[in-house]
């Protein structure tokens, strides 16, 4: 039994690239500080995306094919494995430069592995359940071969190839070697589900936020969209949904952005064309967390099902409403007219309306602002969020899978 003592976690994550900063970072990182904070022992075992620009082109070339099974990593992590003997591993991303070799190794070193579905790529091989425009389910359930044919990874059949073969060759070894997986999201959970995966071993436990250090004061100064600049999180629905609230004389209130990605230039000359938009480009955490405390409202119009929304959670642990598209985690976490306001996923007049909703009385502003505060500290505070996890954790050592080792 391991309830009352302090466990040894090993966490395994492959870092996004510092030029595209990524939630899944920011949830391993504070997943990390909370557990080291409440005595736990936390080890690292990481790569960096960032490396990838400084090495050797034969080493670089290399990558793709790395990308379903690395077994040099595979080696070096068993090896750190048996010299530290965690309690368990705590398994993230793991593309480009990990891969499911992490899983294996677990195995051979006879150490439980548990693992966080920042996404969707047990069933999609680009994570998002997003292409050409619309939410694409595919490879879900089925073979990826349609992801390849489209060329869903960077618009490009080959590059999208590894991507597949790693889906296909490892989805078994996943389902039957990992103890616990954890969905950040019931309307995750019911995917996956559905896709084939062991229901017994998915269990739903929400990132957590920290509790900010300033909240919303008064009516706010804007409207806020803090996140990545790509077609899937909604960025161009939002500006059609902004341009007709513009043709009907605005809201009185600027659209602030703040954030990076391809659309970068095309947000730039759009803001540049409109008084009431003020483009900020990619800011800090601290930065990023004023910005949530000073908006009337945080925008988060994604096209595609979102698996959960750090953004929307953030917003309300600082008492900020929320207006987001109606389908994914963004169902369970903004309940319509109590938290915040839901429009129909695509739909730029609907978006456009709950807009101009949202700031039009004060008082129900501040009213659904507080609520959503409220729903932050029942759900998604980092006590509640320690607990599951955890939970999850002793659950896994307790019960643990018994791989097959290859």
């Amino acid at each position: 039994m391991t309830a009352g003592r302090p466990l040894h976690v090993l966490v395994v994550h492959n870092r996004y690239r510092s030029a595209q900063p990524s939630g899944e970072d920011r949830v391993v990182d504070q997943e990390a500080a909370l557990l080291a904070a409440a005595g736990h022992r936390v080890g690292r075992f990481e790569r960096r995306s960032d490396d990838i620009a400084g090495m050797p082109l034969l080493r670089k070339a290399a990558i793709p094919l790395r990308v379903p099974w690395n077994a040099p990593v595979r080696a070096e992590l068993a090896a750190l494995l048996r010299r530290e003997r965690p309690d368990i591993v705590h398994i993230h991303s793991t593309f480009p430069l990990l891969s499911p070799s992490v899983v294996a190794a677990c195995a051979d070193a006879r150490v439980p592995a548990v693992a966080t579905l920042h996404n969707y790529l047990m069933v999609c091989p680009t994570g998002t359940l997003y292409r050409a425009g619309r939410v694409c389910t595919d490879c879900v359930g089925a073979t990826p071969l349609p992801a390849v044919r489209h060329g869903c990874y960077r618009d490009s059949r080959l590059a999208t190839v590894p991507l597949a073969v790693n889906l296909a060759a490892n989805r078994r070894r996943w389902w039957s070697d990992v103890a616990r997986f954890f969905c950040i999201s019931a309307a995750q959970r019911d995917i996956l589900v559905g896709a084939g995966m062991p229901a017994d071993r998915l269990r739903v436990k929400p990132n957590f936020v920290p509790d900010p250090v300033e909240r919303r004061r008064g009516r706010g100064e804007g409207l806020l969209y803090l996140g990545r600049l790509t077609e899937e999180k909604g960025v161009r629905l939002l500006m059609t949904a902004w341009d007709e609230l513009r043709a009907r004389g605005g809201l009185g209130l600027p659209l602030v952005l703040a954030g990076a990605g391809p659309l970068h230039d095309e947000l730039v000359r759009w803001a540049s064309g409109c008084d009431d938009v003020r483009y900020l480009g990619l800011r800090t955490r601290d930065e990023c967390a004023g910005l949530i405390a000073r908006a009337a409202a945080v925008v988060a119009p994604s096209v595609w099902p979102e698996a959960f929304g750090l953004v929307v959670a953030e917003a309300m642990a600082a008492g900020v409403p929320v207006v987001a598209a109606g389908h994914g985690a963004f169902v369970e976490l903004v309940e319509d007219g109590v938290t915040g306001l839901r429009h129909p996923p695509g739909d730029a007049a609907s978006l456009a309306g709950c807009l101009r909703r949202v700031v039009a009385d004060p008082v129900r502003n501040a009213a659904l602002g507080l609520a959503g505060r409220r729903r932050y500290e029942r759900d998604l505070a980092p006590a509640v969020g320690l607990e599951r996890l955890v939970a999850g954790y002793e659950a896994a050592i307790a019960d643990p899978v018994r791989p097959g080792r290859s």
